[in-house]
This record gives structure tokens, C-alpha cells and sequence, in this order.
């Protein structure tokens, strides 16, 4: 399976601090805010992976994470040159994909759970049809709201209704088989120009080959598009951190766990950030592990 981030868009809610600078490069608490998706990707078991950026902010990505290969991975840098919709995600990525199912997340989406992993790496694993994710807010009419059945079919697919069927929004995080690209290029375009996610997934709907997999009590999905939004988040990640001593979205531990990097290839990463409290977390990884 491949994956692929979206951190494009101009975020302009948060603005003047994104003024200059791409919404998903602003820190999380003591991390840029694409080591969150980006670790989501890495917990699926996702070495692979495309960022997709706006022209003027690719090269700060480029600059960030380079190749990839010191976490063990590879990454493809994609330009978007103007908004398209989610699901351009697709055709941008076509080559990218080839023939391999695909996963798609949002580079603004904060997610964390314990035991998040294994729903990850198990929804890696689809072959056939597509899998978004349902979670329980208070206020489902701004969200995308998704109907299922007790089986977990997707029954329907709501952009922000007045009158929700459910109380499940659906995040930003999508698996698919490797027939979501040649859905998303017979998609039309919605009233305002672009390629809708909802499209690609209303397809599958169809098809009757769209699952659901619920995200229950104790998992934290949150919205970093306001500056509230982005301050809660930066708290939610201090205490626990503070609190527990673990890294969230670490990704040098992740990779490390998963045995793409080995202990060598750790303790250079950590000695390069060794004045840091994360460099010495990297440092406490080696002794503990």
C-alpha cells in the first residue's frame, strides 16, 4: 500500500501565521504538524508515501523530510498548482500509486489512540472496495455525516446536513483499493470546481463495496484549522507527553519500532538533535530498547 499526504490549500483561518509558511510546516505543540499524519501512515506500515503541496511550499517539505531514507521509507514530492479537490489526490498521484491500493490522509488531522495501530496496519490490508472511518461529534451538521448498518456498510454519505442520519462525522483519512483512480478521474467536478472526496466515496457506495470501521470512546480526533483549534491540540500533545514521557508522532521511534531503522541509524539521529528534549528521547529510546 502507498500513501499520500494532502498538505496543500492556503490556510487561511489561520492566518497571519500561514502567511508565509504552509498550514501543515506550523508546530503542534514541539512537532510541525505533518509529523502527525505522517506518523499515522508509518503506524499503517506505510513506507511509501506522496506529499502533495502547493508550488511555493513543496521545497520547505523537501527541506523537512527529505528522501526518507533515514526513517527507513521513501518520499515522493508532488506539486498541486491550484485547489482540485481531495480526490485530485488520485490522478496527481497516478504514477505514484501504479498498481497498489492507497491510503490518503489530510495533513491537518490529528489523530491518537492506544491500540490505533492495529486498526491501522488491519485497514492496510483491504483489497477490494474502500474503508473510511466514522467518529461521534456533537455536532454532525458540519461535518460530512456517514449512515451505516450493523454490518458496518456504508449506507449514506452526507456533505455537512441540516437533518443528520447519524452522529458520525467522517474524518480525513481514506483507504482504498487500486480502482480509486480511475473513479476519481470519471468523477465531476462538484458546483465549485473540484474533485470531491465524497464523490469517490458515494462511487463505492454505489458499488456496495464501502465500509466503515467506527472510531469509539477514548479516541482523540482533532481540528487544527483555527488557532483555538491549533492551541488545543498543542496542550492535548504536552500533557500527554508531560504526563506519560512518550513521544507523540515520534517518528524515528516509529520506524525504529518497526524495524525499518536499526539501532546505529537511531542513536546518528539522536545525536543529531542531542541538545534537544527530543534528541534525548531518541537517546532514552536506544538505552531502553
Amino acid at each position: 500500500m502507498k500513501g499520500i499526504i494532502l498538505a496543500g490549500g492556503s490556510g487561511t483561518r489561520l492566518f497571519p501565521m500561514t502567511k508565509v509558511i504552509s498550514k501543515q510546516l506550523v508546530p503542534i505543540y514541539d512537532k510541525p504538524m505533518v509529523y502527525y499524519p505522517l506518523s499515522v501512515l508509518m503506524l499503517a506500515g506505510i513506507k511509501e508515501v506522496m506529499i502533495i503541496s502547493n508550488p511555493e511550499y513543496i521545497d520547505m517539505y523537501r527541506n523537512l523530510l527529505e528522501d526518507g531514507s533515514k526513517l527507513g521509507m521513501s518520499f515522493t514530492y508532488v506539486i498541486q498548482d491550484k485547489p482540485r479537490g481531495l480526490a485530485d489526490a488520485f490522478i496527481v498521484g497516478e504514477e505514484f500509486i501504479g498498481d497498489n491500493s492507497v491510503c490518503l490522509i489530510l495533513g491537518d488531522n490529528v489523530f491518537y489512540s492506544q491500540g490505533f495501530s492495529g486498526i491501522l496496519k488491519k485497514a492496510a490490508t483491504i483489497e477490494e472496495g474502500g474503508l473510511i472511518f466514522g467518529y461521534r461529534v456533537n455536532n454532525p451538521q458540519e461535518f460530512g455525516v456517514i449512515d451505516f448498518d450493523d454490518e458496518m456498510n456504508a449506507l449514506s454519505i452526507e456533505e455537512k446536513p441540516e437533518k443528520p442520519k447519524s452522529h458520525y462525522a467522517v474524518p480525513g483519512l481514506y483507504f482504498y483499493d487500486n480502482s480509486v483512480v480511475e473513479i476519481a478521474k470519471n468523477v465531476k467536478p462538484s458546483k465549485r470546481g473540484e474533485i470531491e472526496i465524497t464523490s469517490v466515496n458515494n462511487a463505492y457506495l454505489e458499488q456496495k463495496k464501502l465500509k466503515v470501521e467506527i472510531l469509539g470512546r477514548g479516541f482523540a480526533w482533532l481540528d487544527t484549522g483555527t488557532p483555538d483549534g491549533l492551541l488545543e491540540a498543542s496542550n492535548f500533545v504536552r500533557t500527554l507527553q508531560h504526563r506519560q514521557g512518550l513521544q507523540v508522532a515520534c517518528l524515528e521511534e516509529i520506524a525504529y519500532k518497526n524495524k525499518w531503522i536499526s539501532k546505529e541509524e537511531l542513536i546518528k539521529l539522536a545525536e543529531e538533535q542531542e541538545k534537544t528534549d527530543y534528541g534525548k528521547y531518541l537517546k532514552q529510546l536506544v538505552e531502553e530498547f
